[in-house]
């Protein structure tokens, strides 16, 4: 029999959604009513509901609210009540992802020093804790979990990239802003999507299929073995490479994987496994459904780069399902595009570019998107750079774009072609400048489909492009690499997008 529990999404410090129905929900005794209240910082009632259990978990929606702080939340069930104080009402972000959504402010750029000194108690965040399984010690680890203020020495497990994002957007908007971390390193976008919603998709399908084939048979106990084991691999070489950097400060991976070597990456599969399709939707995700959202960051795609040529179907479905899920059709969803990457030694596999143009038909075909260019920021041989304040500032400005209609321009994107004499002229969105430095990146075909790098000549809000050998092009394509430098920037500074024209 569930007791009665309230989702520590309402505890002390926390924040609720602005201007849209705020839903309180937990767990609570059969045929027991619920109510729950809120009350403003005078003491003034906001708005109260009452709720009948079903099926183990209760469900109560106050009417929407402006932003404010000091706000009290008290929720009944029978004899027993718990009361929340210090909400804040504002705008709350979901961010989710894999690890470089995930790698967290003490281990980013400036983050030690942010720590130490910032503070603004308008920005609060919530990390959803990390269970692969569910179990007893999920439910309390989630029972426990709280809400946290931005002041000295907080923030350290916050994702870098959502306190930058946070820290920027608060002031401009002059309201409360939550963020509610819910992430993994490592995860494809399948770990987070519900099972029936993979079921529904071919693509889908194809993931849980091949991932029961790899782990047929296999047991619980023999996977914690496994586990074990790759953790331990895993922990000692984090450790050595902790060592590697604090015994020379700057030193390139490169020379850390010499001596270190190889990041040992390849997590067992099994029925117990962070990875496996679907298991952090069930762990993780589904425990925040379904409070109000201002809107989604989303940060993830590297481990599906080499491992499918549909990911736009499981983008665009889990989109939707998000958006279904926590009831609002047009919950704004706002992604990074991959930046550039290779491992040091490898070839080009042409996997990188293929899923950031993915990344960019999902963000053309669905409203109320945005898409974040980094081109610009990849490191040659780090899969995880360390510099996410160009991250948080850069969504920052895009839901300022998205969200909230304010005109702050995004990265330049090529909208369309035509042919001219020998030449192909691609169009702009607006104008670019050409900063000199590195490769141009730009390919031209004709009707056999064979790429050649063009010459380019750079005029505002077109580029011309030219090859010897394609004397009648009708394709072109930008940045299709892993990686490489960058050189054609807007006025703002923001990287010219990539592209394939057709």
């Amino acid at each position: 029999m569930p007791a009665f529990q309230v989702s520590s999404l309402f505890s002390d410090g926390a924040v609720l959604c602005r201007e849209k129905e705020i839903r309180v929900f937990g767990t609570a005794q059969p045929k027991v009513e619920v109510s729950a209240s809120l009350y403003g910082a005078d003491g003034q009632l906001l708005g109260s509901d009452t709720a009948q259990e079903a099926e183990g978990r209760f469900l109560c929606v106050l009417p929407p609210q402006r932003a404010q702080v000091g706000c009290v939340l008290t929720v009944k069930s029978g004899d027993a009540q718990a009361m929340f104080c210090d909400l804040a009402i504002g705008d709350v972000y979901l961010a989710n992802g894999q690890s470089n959504m995930e790698l967290e402010l003490q281990n980013a750029d400036e983050g030690l020093n942010c720590i130490e000194h910032h503070e603004n108690p308008l920005v609060r965040y919530y990390n959803v804790p990390k269970r692969a399984r569910n179990g007893e010690d999920t439910d309390q680890a989630n029972q426990e979990a709280r809400w946290v203020k931005i002041a000295p020495g907080t923030a350290r497990d916050m994702s870098a990239v959502a306190y930058f994002f946070a820290m920027q957007l608060q002031p401009q908007l002059g309201v409360p802003v939550g963020i509610i971390d819910c992430y993994w390193g490592g995860t494809s976008i399948t770990c987070w999507m519900a099972e029936e919603t993979m079921e529904g998709l071919a693509e889908g399908q194809r993931y849980l299929r091949e991932y029961a084939d790899q782990s047929r048979g296999k047991t619980m106990a023999e996977y914690l073995r496994e586990e074990a084991a790759f953790n331990q691999e895993m922990d000692a070489w984090n450790g050595a490479v902790a060592a590697l950097k604090a015994e020379k400060p700057g030193i390139t991976w490169p020379e850390i994987n010499e001596q270190a070597g190889p990041c040992p990456w390849h997590p067992p599969v099994g029925p117990g496994s962070p990875y496996r399709p679907g298991g952090l939707h069930d762990t993780m995700l589904r425990r925040l459904i379904p409070c109000a959202l201002s809107g989604v960051l989303y940060y993830q795609g590297e481990e599906d780069t080499a491992r499918t040529a549909h990911y736009d179907q499981l983008l665009m479905a889990y989109i939707l399902w998000l958006r279904q899920a926590f009831r609002d059709d047009t919950l704004p969803f706002l992604n990074v595009q991959l930046p550039m990457w290779i491992a040091d030694g490898a070839q080009d596999s042409f996997t990188w570019p293929r899923l950031r143009l993915a990344q960019q038909r999902v963000a053309d075909a669905i409203q109320h998107t945005g898409l974040v260019m980094l081109l610009d920021q990849g490191e040659y041989d780090n899969i995880h750079p360390t510099n996410k304040r160009v991250v948080g500032e850069r969504l920052a400005a895009e839901a300022l774009r998205v969200v909230y209609g304010r005109g702050i321009a995004n990265a330049p994107f090529a909208i369309g072609k035509y042919r001219e004499n020998q030449a192909l002229h691609v169009a702009l969105s607006s104008s670019v400048i050409d900063r000199g430095e590195g490769r141009f990146l730009l390919e031209m075909a004709g009707q056999d489909g064979a790429f050649y790098p063009a010459q380019v000549e750079v005029n505002g809000c077109e580029l011309i492009l030219t090859h010897p050998l394609v004397p009648r092009p009708t394709s072109a394509r930008y940045a299709w690499t892993d990686y490489a430098k960058v050189r054609l920037f807007s006025e703002n500074g923001l990287p010219l997008a990539p592209f394939w024209l057709a």
